[in-house]
């Protein structure tokens, strides 16, 4: 089970990280929301849960829980502008549908 970065998704999420000033890493989780059921959600972290499931990609530390890991695992997290638009994309090879505002998947 892993979940990796890209270089461009580790230089931002470090610059996040340098800008704020504290924070051991990135949170990658899923809830259930949306009209495909299922969406990402990106915290930081500052202070690690025991049951989290930790990886490291470019010095930089990423933190899943149990309950997101099923869908996240093998999952890739870049970072990509386009045009006026910039964010971090998920390249999960688990997700089988997305909805068409693409805000939510299923599995």
């Amino acid at each position: 089970m892993a979940v990796t970065l890209t270089d461009k998704a580790a230089e931002r999420i470090r610059h996040f990280l340098d800008s704020r000033g504290s924070g051991l890493g990135l949170r990658l989780a899923v809830k259930t929301t949306g009209c495909s059921g299922m969406a990402y959600v990106v915290e930081f972290v500052d202070e690690a849960n025991p049951e989290d499931t930790s990886f490291e990609a470019h010095g930089i530390k990423i933190f899943v829980d149990p309950k997101s890991l099923i869908y996240l695992d093998g999952t890739e997290l870049d970072y990509a502008k386009e045009g006026l638009n910039e964010g971090f994309q998920f390249n999960n090879p688990n997700v089988k549908d997305t909805c068409g505002c693409g805000e939510s998947f299923t599995v």
